[in-house]
């Protein structure tokens, strides 16, 4: 569906648990998340760090919006 999106011409910015199946179907922007039921948070931990985490990955993913690539990346999350 991403590659949909940007052959109209919009650019888009995948965030994905299984990052190789995204990389593999040909998502140019790649964003890894924590886990398939909660890709940016974690329920275990208080809602402060969720927001940090959530926060955080979001950030990154902004950031790739913003960047010129020439080919498929997946951008690198610290956290």
């Amino acid at each position: 569906m991403t590659k949909e999106i940007e052959r109209a011409g919009i650019t888009i910015v995948q965030m994905a648990n299984l990052v190789s199946i995204a990389y593999t179907v040909g998502a140019n922007r790649v964003v890894p998340t924590i886990s398939i039921p909660y890709p940016l948070g974690d329920p275990n931990t208080p809602k402060e760090d969720q927001w940090k985490l959530r926060k955080y990955r979001v950030g990154v993913a902004l950031d790739a919006l913003s960047r010129e690539i020439e080919e498929p990346t997946i951008f690198e999350v610290k956290i």
